[in-house]
């Protein structure tokens, strides 16, 4: 028997959508890719849209749609909040409670009138509309569902770590089978994520979407501040439990994540977004690093020794930090562990989805020997007939090449030092691109990273690349001996491909290193001499695999540079369209949309700005 389950996250951030049928993943998609708005938090109608017309059904063959918390648990939470610290945070509470009284505490009647709103488009009759059940899960049970369910392992513990849901902020979980039961939580105000979060704010990033820069830059200082903020900030205790002075915060009671009291001991203000970054910002980003780090190695060694399972899921934004998932790997505190490579609030839609089939509805349990999530490939895919089309209606340059030696060629490209856009297959669910919206380049070019970052990405000079290596051959150049799909795991390059540093390189501080050789593979080795890794397999991205097999033959290195395939501030590509205009507005060589060949020196060049915006209908 066919049984649909539709499940939402949406109106916080990362609003996505996600369809299963029975136990098998149908789509997941992100609505930001449709939008072109990054961290879209809207209701998600591209995306349930577009997940209706691939399965070629409407809301009457759904048999539940899931909601991925409970809102009302939320409002319960904001509520207790404010008057725990009235009067202070009066505005912030105004604010607050405008944004809920008019909108997210009739969060079930806005999501009918949605979904009410789609159906109208498969039904003449408009007056009888019958929706789905409308369920709803829990925050933290949506994370430990989506870290769980789809994960290889018949028992295992659960971690989930992020900001904050309804009331929990970190929280462990026992998986057997098809249940999920609770065994501890730590609530809110108190949140390694909100934590991390502050640091980000203070060091000038944008909260919920600049974490990973603070990650990418903390390996550029040295932890000077580490021991201050566990004696001032945060109460760590043996078994990883945390407990943080709230005097020093402002996001459970204000406008800002930090307070003046917070400024004060680090003796200046938050830095301000685009001004120079300098050593000062760095040390603090290393110093939060590590003690971030300290806390999941402590939770999880706790979580060893209290239940004895061998296996770990997670889940959550904290899950995302993948310096300290391999930290956390190389320990050995568990034997196997797996992460949702949707960790954020968008793959709560998937989690929340599973959480009906297995737990609500009671159904037996299914698992993949890799995992359910297929790489993570669950999104937008497109024909060659159909790329084929959108070209030749923009007079675009093109030509089309047979599999073999399209692999051949972009090798050869590769080679040559062009950077290339790779569009190919599905697209990815979560915020890595995994060589199906990708720019590719190779990573042997010592002046590629600066490149791909200025001239293309048009971001910070100091953000590091990822390696995309055949799965068969990751320790050959890693000190990483397990699969790292869904490029989730930081490893450290081996120690024949590093080249150290001079005595006067080693007095360089911060940016300063950023151009220093440090191995045979430059482009993608961190100043730390680490990567993060995406392994590649032919089982779940052929195509993808073999361009790196051809450019191993061709050269040796069965490692290439991968990044997502967009520029600054913008989501990765979906379509056609996306990549094309990515592709014309920025300094990248070569465009691959599916068998489909674009040289950018081959193109129509127009020099009137407005005449070419219209003409490649870009906005």
């Amino acid at each position: 028997m066919k049984r649909y389950i539709l499940g939402i996250s949406c109106f916080y951030h990362d609003s996505a959508a996600s369809l299963i049928l029975n136990d098998k993943i149908v789509s997941a998609v992100q609505e930001e890719r449709f939008t072109r708005k990054k961290h879209d938090s809207n209701f998600p109608s591209h995306s349930i849209k577009y997940i209706l017309e691939k399965e070629n059904i409407d809301l009457k063959n759904i048999d539940a749609v899931v909601y991925y918390e409970k809102p009302l648990l939320t409002f319960e939470r904001l509520l207790e909040t404010y008057l725990a610290t009235a009067p202070r945070g009066i505005r912030s509470f105004i604010a607050a409670m405008q944004v809920w009284l008019k909108e997210k505490l009739f969060i079930k009647y806005q999501i009918k009138k949605e979904l009410i709103s789609i159906q109208k488009k498969y039904t003449s009759d408009h007056k009888n509309i019958k929706l789905p059940k409308l369920l709803f899960s829990e925050h933290h049970l949506s994370h430990a569902s989506a870290a769980f369910y789809p994960s290889p392992f018949e028992e295992a513990v659960i971690l989930c770590m992020d900001g904050v849901g309804e009331w929990a902020t970190t929280s462990a979980w026992l998986g057997s089978g098809n249940q999920i039961k609770p065994i501890w939580q730590i609530s809110f105000p108190h949140s390694l994520g909100l934590l991390y979060s502050a640091f980000t704010y203070y060091c000038g990033f944008k909260v919920n979407s600049g974490e990973y820069k603070l990650m990418g830059l903390a390996p550029y200082g040295e932890p000077k501040y580490h021991q201050i903020i566990k004696e001032k900030l945060v109460d760590i205790k043996d078994d990883g439990t945390f407990k943080l002075n709230m005097d020093y915060f402002k996001y459970h009671r204000g406008l800002r994540m930090t307070s003046r009291k917070f400024d004060k001991l680090f003796g200046r203000p938050a830095r301000n977004s685009e001004t120079k970054l300098d050593q000062f910002h760095m040390d603090i980003a290393s110093s939060i690093q590590l003690v971030t780090e300290e806390i999941v190695l402590k939770l999880a060694k706790s979580l060893r020794e209290e239940t004895g399972i061998k296996n770990l899921c997670l889940s959550g934004g904290v899950a995302l930090n993948c310096v300290a998932n391999g930290k956390l790997l190389r320990k050995n505190i568990f034997d196997n562990i797996w992460i949702q490579p949707a960790s954020g609030d968008a793959g709560n839609s998937l989690g929340a989805a599973f959480l009906i089939w297995y737990k609500h509805w009671n159904n037996e349990r299914t698992i993949n020997e890799d995992d359910s999530m297929n790489g993570s490939y669950l999104g937008c895919s497109f024909s060659n007939k159909e790329i084929i089309e959108y070209l030749e209606d923009v007079k675009a340059d093109y030509e089309t090449i047979e599999d073999d030696l399209l692999f051949e060629i972009v090798a050869d490209l590769l080679n040559q030092g062009k950077v290339i856009g790779w569009f190919n297959g599905a697209m990815e669910f979560g915020p890595r691109a995994l060589g199906a919206r990708s720019i590719i380049g190779d990573p042997r070019n010592e002046k590629m990273q600066s490149i791909m970052n200025l001239k293309i990405k048009y971001r910070e000079s100091f953000r590091p690349f990822a390696p995309s290596i055949l799965e068969e051959d990751v320790s050959e150049t890693f000190e990483l001996n397990e699969k790292s799909p869904y490029m989730l795991l930081v490893a450290q390059i081996n120690q024949e491909k590093c080249i150290k540093m001079s005595n006067k390189e080693k007095k360089l501080f911060g940016i300063d290193k950023l151009n220093i050789r440090r191995s045979t593979l430059p482009a993608i080795t961190h100043v730390d001499y680490s990567a993060r890794v995406q392994t590649v397999s032919k089982k779940t991205n052929p195509r993808y695999y073999k361009l790196i097999e051809s450019f191993k033959k061709k050269t040796g290195c069965s490692t290439i540079i991968n990044t997502s395939f967009n520029v600054r501030g913008e989501p990765i590509v979906c379509t056609p369209q996306d990549a094309f205009r990515c592709f014309m507005r920025t300094e990248m060589d070569i465009l691959v949309l599916e068998n489909q060949i674009l040289f950018k020196n081959k193109q129509k060049l127009i020099d009137n700005k407005e005449d070419w915006m219209q003409e490649f209908a870009l906005d």
